[in-house]
């Protein structure tokens, strides 16, 4: 099995975009289902001690997620995600918003494009957000994303391997 798996994590301000590139010791499925059933994502979402909780998912064109990240003291981030496209085990696409407790988005969002695709038992995950301002791409920069996101596929790749 392959242990020197990919991660790079680009941020480029100039296209307000992020790029991300992770492989996972995997199969495509198992990581899929990782990426769209509620009850994976909560499981590595959110970076320590931090947790995350959907209160609904509809994962269908169209539908929507809202979910928390909850701190250790209970202060709740909320988001909103919308469903834009689905290529089943392949690629979905989403409209991401931050939002109040009631649903209420903080535009503007981004759109996030998530591939995958799977070599000899190693899935690959790219995803690709791109910001609708560059104020939403550096309000994220600055709220810690890019070593969130890297804490919660730490998470992500002990769930896997627990799973697998």
């Amino acid at each position: 099995m392959k242990t020197d798996l990919l991660f790079d994590f680009t941020v480029d301000k100039a296209t307000k975009t992020v790029s991300i590139t992770r492989e996972f010791a995997a199969a495509l499925p198992l990581v899929w289902d990782a990426f769209t059933k509620k009850e994976l994502l909560d499981q590595w979402q959110a970076p320590k001690p931090w947790s995350a909780r959907t209160k609904y998912m509809d994962f269908k064109l169209g539908g929507k997620r809202f979910y928390a990240m909850i701190s250790p003291e209970g202060m709740e981030r909320w988001a909103l995600q919308e469903y834009t496209s689905i290529s089943p085990k392949t690629n979905f696409r989403l409209y991401n918003a931050f939002a109040d407790a009631n649903e209420n988005p903080e535009l503007p969002g981004s759109d996030w494009d998530h591939t995958f695709s799977e070599v000899e038992g190693v899935t690959k995950v790219t995803i690709i957000i791109v910001n609708e301002s560059l104020e939403r791409l550096e309000k994220m920069i600055e709220m810690g994303f890019e070593t969130g996101f890297k804490m919660s596929i730490d998470n992500l790749e002990k769930l896997l391997a627990s799973l697998s």
